[in-house]
């Protein structure tokens, strides 16, 4: 039976810590002690050594998509979908390192018609960043084409 997720903690401690819903949370990259505070990239400067590692320890299950910052595919979206709706009742933690890609992923998921509303996961993803670039083709924001990635608080 799934856990009663109305009991999920808020870990506003963990960089970029959102909920998407009440079963779906997301951030940038946890620390091995913030992994074990979720208990739900390697290769990538802030990510840690041995992450499969550390979770497996911690009893949850881990699922790596590798996604270069500068190259999103269609490829990455689908096993990014496969990954969130093939166990639809587990609690889920979705990161990278700073939750600019996730955020992206889980916009252009809820302009599929899956998901979150569109509106909010935009909010969401805003309130981390405005991908421009490859990213604003990927998620199909056409004005953005061209234009540089923005951070919050950093270029707006």
């Amino acid at each position: 039976m799934p856990e009663d997720k109305t009991d999920m903690k808020e870990l506003t401690h963990i960089v970029n810590w959102r909920r998407i819903d009440p079963r779906l949370t997301t951030s940038g990259q946890p620390t091995e002690m913030q992994l074990a505070d979720i208990r739900a990239m390697h290769g990538t400067d802030g990510a840690l050594a041995d992450e499969a590692g550390t979770v497996a320890g911690l009893g949850m299950k881990y699922i790596h998509i590798p996604v270069l910052f500068d190259k999103p595919t269609d490829a990455d979206f689908e096993a990014f979908c496969h990954a969130i709706e093939a166990t639809p009742h587990i609690q889920m933690h979705v990161h990278c390192i700073y939750n600019a890609r996730v955020s992206a992923f889980f916009y252009r998921y809820a302009k599929s018609g899956r998901g979150p509303s569109e509106a909010a996961a935009f909010a969401n993803m805003e309130s981390i960043w405005r991908p421009g670039d490859d990213w604003a083709a990927f998620i199909d924001v056409q004005d953005a084409v061209g234009q540089p990635n923005r951070y919050a608080g950093e270029d707006y």
